[in-house]
């Protein structure tokens, strides 16, 4: 064992061991830096580069004609669900959810394509339009749930929701917590499931813990009585209000809401209210 034959075998298959680790070792950093960031640390750098900018209100008018075809030019969405009430909701939540969602952090196939850089802008622009869709004043004319279980959904609420929410349903500007004051019923329904079955990969997860026990009733009157709280008076559209900064805009009938016709005017002299 002591030959200079045997000990000259044994010094190659060690180095070829040392060198196959080093090649795997080698390998696996390269894969690790190639999988790169993950959506949610892509989505979180992209908005703290938003938050550190300054807002231009007539930018954001114009970008917000990519929103307006879904989201209706006054912010107010649809009752049936399918686009929630935009109008009014804290800058930080729709720099988070627009981050979130050009990053893949949350699904939304149907929001992804108007919200890419090629489309909707640069982080200059989520910060305009942020900014720009904050200040629309919101409609109370959302969509209600059946209001059978008020009681149980007020008790829901307060001991499930209020920490986070608000009170009010005014959420929390700094935590990125959405207000839900005034937000469409159907909507929020659409929102808890998708929360509480893992669908949607940005929830909070203390969140999606809080909710996996709802029963059927409990979920249905707690989203009812959210739909029922009111926005306060200076965040409310004045009766008959339409956006004057889409004075052409053709506004067909939407179900829940009164037909608008388009108002005549200049072109879009940008932010208004």
């Amino acid at each position: 064992m002591n030959s200079p034959f045997v000990r000259c075998a044994l010094g190659a298959v060690m180095a070829a061991a040392l060198s196959t680790g080093a090649g795997v070792a080698l390998a696996a950093g390269t894969a690790q830096a190639a999988i790169g960031p993950t959506p949610a640390e892509v989505a979180a750098r992209e908005y703290e580069e938003v938050m550190a900018l300054t807002p231009n209100l007539a930018n954001g008018a114009k970008a917000y004609l990519t929103c307006a075809v879904c989201h209706r030019p006054e912010g107010w969405g649809s009752p049936d669900g399918d686009y929630p009430q935009i109008a009014g909701q804290l800058p930080t939540v729709i720099v988070k959810q627009l981050a979130d969602i050009r990053a893949r952090n949350r699904d939304n196939p149907l929001m992804y394509p108007f919200s890419v850089p090629r489309v909707l802008g640069g982080a200059q622009a989520i910060a305009d339009v942020a900014a720009y869709v904050s200040q629309l004043p919101m409609t109370a004319d959302n969509g209600k749930g059946p209001g059978t279980d008020l009681e149980l959904g007020q008790r829901l609420y307060a001991e499930n929701c209020a920490k986070c929410h608000g009170v009010n349903g005014e959420g929390k500007e700094m935590e990125h917590m959405p207000s839900v004051a005034g937000q469409h019923y159907l909507y929020q329904v659409r929102q808890f499931d998708a929360i509480r079955a893992g669908r949607r990969k940005n929830a909070d997860s203390k969140m999606t813990r809080q909710i996996y026990g709802f029963t059927p009733r409990e979920e249905s009157a707690v989203l009812d009585y959210t739909s029922r709280l009111v926005p306060p008076p200076e965040k409310l559209a004045k009766p008959g209000w339409q956006n004057p900064d889409f004075p052409h805009y053709v506004r067909p009938p939407m179900p829940g809401f009164p037909a608008m016709p388009a108002p005549s005017g200049p072109p879009m002299p940008g932010a208004t209210r």
